[in-house]
């Protein structure tokens, strides 16, 4: 085998992109190799879990990978037309978490590498792939609280902070594609503390830089605030249920989390808070505006039956951004949107799910209704870690037939 990296015109042709995985993949071979030394590791519970001799520190790293199969057949006022069809790698990720220096020390951090994950390159982040979701450092440094501090998801709407690996469905509603808040740059103040016996209460706070994640040319008008209260009557869930979709762990009794955020980002640049299209005007500068954003959400589960109720609504100070001749620019997608999930999980972990999600934008953007009925099947082989999963959706738009798409897919989590 010849190598010709030592090549100046060899070497230009390299893709950099490139080489900066097969760097990655060069350090977990090497540290796999250690790492496997030291503990075995069961399926879904990463291939990575190492311990430090000096116990100084612990990593463990995991891949992810879902694939879909999409069919859409779009309604042409009379009739729908011919499918239209695609395969994709909807995901694929490098997860790594652990602690350092000590277990009250700890960080996420996750790669995405699937060209869905890295897409969104622009002038604010340089131009280039967006590789990293999730890099954060979360500090236990009293009874019941925590300190974030990195690019993480901010405390939003339930559907949201909910992992991908994590779903019923193909993926989220158009609640979450259209209202939600996403990642972001900043810190976060978390607690969590009982109410009497069983009774749990949880309080999460963030500042963020307000334009979404991996914006590296600096704070574009000004910071986001975000708070969010939990209330779960009935004690924590199994497992984390409340963050997982669908009664995996079949729930004895009555499991309930109520959710309720708001999120003010201030002199906000882009048209969906910090998500969306940057609202620029024709002299080049940039429209800001206060946009406000309120969920309240709630997860239910007993005895394999499980829902998840979501209302949003966005408003903004002056939703309307105009040029200097006094055309608009670009109008902030303020509006409401609900969505209703339910499901079932029999015995051999067949699980049925049903959902309607509804968007209602306000007058001023000029869109129309959108509502979306999807049902789903889902066969849990190793839980949400290996899956198999398939849903139809019927779309319209102020009522009117706009789509029917069928989805199919799996998930593999090691």
């Amino acid at each position: 085998m010849e190598l010709v990296l030592c090549s100046d015109k060899n070497f230009k042709l390299i893709d950099m992109h490139y080489l900066k995985l097969c760097l990655i993949g060069f350090f977990l071979f090497a540290f796999t190799g250690q790492a496997q030394t030291i503990e075995d590791q069961k399926f879904g519970k990463g291939i990575i879990n190492y311990t430090a001799q000096d116990s100084s520190f612990q990593v463990k790293f995991a891949t992810r990978i879902q694939t879909r199969y999409q069919s859409t057949w779009a309604h042409n006022g009379s009739e729908y037309g011919d499918a239209e069809y695609n395969f994709l790698v909807r995901r694929a990720r490098f997860k790594f978490d652990g602690w350092a220096y000590s277990p009250k020390l700890k960080y996420k951090f996750e790669l995405g590498l699937s060209n869905r994950d890295i897409s969104g390159a622009d002038a604010y982040n340089r131009n280039t792939p967006r590789y990293i979701l999730d890099a954060v450092v979360m500090w236990h440094f009293a009874k019941g609280f925590e300190l974030w501090a990195g690019q993480t998801k901010l405390p939003g709407n339930i559907e949201r902070v909910i992992s991908s690996g994590n779903l019923q469905l193909i993926d989220r509603s158009i609640l979450n594609s259209k209202f939600n808040i996403d990642r972001d740059m900043g810190i976060q103040l978390r607690h969590q503390h009982k109410l009497g016996t069983k009774m749990l209460l949880r309080e999460k706070f963030a500042i963020s830089q307000g334009e979404g994640r991996n914006v590296t040319e600096g704070n574009l008008g000004g910071l986001q605030y975000t708070s969010r209260v939990e209330l779960l009557p009935f004690g924590a869930f199994t497992k984390k249920g409340d963050y997982t979709q669908g009664d995996l762990s079949g729930e004895s009794t009555v499991k309930l989390m109520i959710g309720a955020t708001y999120d003010n980002n201030t002199n906000a640049v882009r048209n969906r808070s910090n998500m969306g299209s940057y609202m620029t005007l024709d002299d080049g500068s940039l429209y800001e505006t206060d946009i406000n954003t309120i969920f309240v959400d709630a997860m239910l589960k007993f005895n394999g039956f499980a829902f998840m109720g979501e209302y949003a609504k966005r408003d903004a100070a002056d939703p309307e951004a105009l040029n200097s001749d006094g055309s608009t620019a670009s109008i902030v997608q303020v509006g409401t949107a609900t969505n209703l999930q339910a499901s079932y999980l029999f015995p051999s972990h067949y699980e049925f799910t049903a959902r309607r999600s509804e968007i209602g934008y306000d007058a001023i953007v000029g869109k129309p209704d959108q509502l979306v009925y999807t049902a789903g099947v889902s066969k849990y082989i190793v839980g949400h870690k290996l899956k198999i999963q398939s849903d139809f959706s019927i779309g319209s738009l102020d009522g009117q037939d706009d789509y029917m798409e069928f989805r199919f897919g799996f998930d593999l989590h090691f």
